[in-house]
């Protein structure tokens, strides 16, 4: 019966060729725009702008678990990005998504990355200050220090989206600090690309 109903819509079965085939669109299934939103259509024009710009500030946070398959693909994501022009926003790590992304895009350019530390070098393990050396742009908080680094690390991600134009994420469904960053990221209207590795 839908399928008769449909050929006749379509003018599938050759009767009156001479009038043109026409297609009926259901509008009541469309997304509209509600009036209680007069600044949908700013945000839409905020994020084509942001995504069609030649180059943008992206910052790349998540998670410390990583197996070295993903931290291969984020270097090279991030690699590729700053060799792109792109400016790599991150913290510090001594493993997973930071670790790669430093290590991504002193490959690219030493110049386009600046990392954001939850606190000081020197309450980093010595691993990440041997991974920090050679950075020319990184931005210490002495103020957190006596901040618990769980704590310290909330600030530093919100600091780091503040400062970016597009975060990409790398986390599990069971992250709740990365799914709160995303959040974050998404009231300030910043253009979000999560990867989820479980």
């Amino acid at each position: 019966m839908l399928d008769e109903k449909l050929g006749k819509v379509l003018n599938l079965d050759g009767e009156g060729s001479e009038n043109q085939s026409t297609i009926m669109v259901p509008f009541d299934d469309m997304d509209t725009v509600n009036a209680d939103s007069p600044d949908t259509v700013d945000e839409l024009a905020m994020e084509l702008a942001t995504i069609q710009q030649s180059s943008k500030k992206i910052a790349v946070i998540g998670s410390r678990n990583l197996a070295i398959t993903h931290q291969q693909i984020i270097e090279t994501l991030v690699t590729a990005l700053a060799m792109q022009g792109n400016t790599i926003i991150t913290s510090g790590g001594s493993s997973g998504t930071n670790a790669a992304a430093i290590r991504g895009a002193m490959k690219a350019d030493a110049n386009k990355l600046k990392v954001i530390l939850p606190q000081t070098i020197g309450q980093q393990p010595s691993d990440v200050q041997d991974q920090l050396i050679g950075v020319p742009n990184i931005i210490e908080h002495p103020d957190r220090a006596m901040m618990t680094l769980a704590d310290a690390s909330r600030v530093c991600n919100r600091e780091i989206i503040d400062d970016c134009n597009q975060l990409i994420c790398f986390l599990s469904h069971t992250s709740k600090t990365l799914h709160n960053a995303i959040e974050y990221a998404e009231e300030g209207h910043k253009v979000i690309t999560a990867f989820y590795l479980d």
